[in-house]
């Protein structure tokens, strides 16, 4: 499990979706949005981008103008690094935003919230509430000794009980206490705020017994961040290699054994060249909810897809939908990986987390399913891996 992206830029060609919130923050700013058909032949209009820093892609991601990222590649292995650091963004972005909603829902319920609203009736503070981000910042640098102060003393006891755990490494608990301090650091300004301006004193243990619960639930449910990751990326290489097999079936009948071809890196580099000039690529898409377009049913899931032309739609909807009800508890995935894997298929491993990430979800009340269609006017296999947090 890591807390963050390890590299400072992500090297993927990347289409961002906006939200109405965001496409009006990049129209203001003087950006010309482009009108790009995605991989499910809808039309939708954002930004393409080679690079970009991980930490801009979040705090967008964060303020809610973000609908859609997309990537289309002839393959994948190359880029693994860079495809899992942004599938790990995008699930602590998700889970930062829920946390932030669920703390500032029981901030509202709070007597003390309750009883300003009651005395101050034209000035109420609540979900509707509209504070500029001017304002808040401008207020939240006066109280910055203040900030500091008040999370060390809600990290204090969650520290004390990562560090007293026997059950995970030393390597573990630090990335616990990263994620942590991060899950703080996400809270919205207007969460911050309204816990700086009316928990002081007596009342902070209010909010002590609103945020530390909260943070010991996201942070178990972080977890999955690294399953979701590591599942889509041997799914992803498994179409590619569908494809690299189809093109080397194609070039080299009769000469040579496609699978054979395919490792080789001088025939890999013909390949990728032949299906780049094809435009045969697998695509994956991240869809969030969030945004004021939303409905609230949707504002805490996210949806990852991906596309490709598979000649093999039926095997890969079995074994999906097999693999569903299967059960990991009799092996690890360490095991999994030391296990002789010889005869099995691509998919394997990938299939196997989607087992072992379907037990995980459930242990931390994540909702998810897993489907696989066909787009028969052309012959699209759809592979829809859906999260309810």
């Amino acid at each position: 499990m890591s807390a963050a992206s390890k590299k400072a830029t992500l090297s993927l060609p990347l289409r961002i979706i906006f939200t109405q919130e965001g496409s009006s923050q990049f129209i203001n700013k003087r950006t010309k949005l482009k009108r790009m058909r995605l991989a499910d032949n809808t039309e939708e209009f954002g930004i393409e981008t080679s690079t970009i820093s991980p930490s801009i892609l979040q705090r967008m991601f964060l303020a809610d103008y973000i609908k859609q990222l997309e990537i289309s590649m002839p393959e994948f292995s190359s880029s693994r690094q860079d495809i899992l650091d942004l599938s790990k963004l995008t699930v602590y972005g998700v889970l930062y935003k829920q946390m932030d909603k669920l703390v500032l829902s029981q901030i509202f319920e709070t007597e003390v919230i309750k009883k300003y609203n009651r005395l101050n009736p034209s000035h109420m503070f609540d979900s509707k509430t509209e504070m500029p981000i001017a304002t808040l910042r401008a207020k939240m640098l006066v109280m910055e000794k203040q900030y500091q102060t008040a999370k060390e003393e809600l990290l204090k006891p969650v520290r004390a009980k990562i560090m007293a755990r026997k059950d995970i490494t030393i390597e573990e608990k630090n990335v616990y206490l990263l994620l942590s301090e991060k899950y703080l650091d996400n809270l919205s300004l207007y969460s911050w705020y309204l816990i700086l301006r009316f928990f002081k004193g007596d009342d902070f243990a209010i909010i002590q017994k609103i945020v530390q619960p909260a943070l010991q639930d996201f942070m178990e449910k972080s977890q999955i961040a690294e399953y979701i990751a590591l599942m889509l990326m041997e799914l992803a290489i498994n179409s590619e290699n569908n494809n690299f097999r189809k093109e080397a079936k194609v070039m080299y009948r009769g000469i040579m054994d496609e699978t054979t071809a395919i490792y080789d890196p001088e025939i890999r580099k013909k390949i990728i060249s032949e299906i780049t000039r094809k435009r045969e690529f697998v695509s994956i898409s991240w869809r969030f909810g969030g945004g004021s377009s939303n409905s609230i049913g949707m504002q805490n899931r996210l949806q990852i897809t991906l596309y490709n032309k598979e000649d093999v739609y039926d095997e890969i909807k079995q074994n999906v939908d097999k693999t569903k009800v299967a059960s990991s508890k009799d092996k690890s995935l360490i095991d999994f990986y030391n296990s002789d894997a010889t005869g099995q298929d691509d998919s394997s491993l990938g299939l196997y987390y989607l087992s072992y990430l379907s037990e995980a979800c459930q242990k931390v009340n994540v909702k998810f399913d897993s489907i696989v269609n066909q787009f028969s006017t052309n012959d699209l296999t759809v592979i829809t891996l859906s999260f309810n947090f």
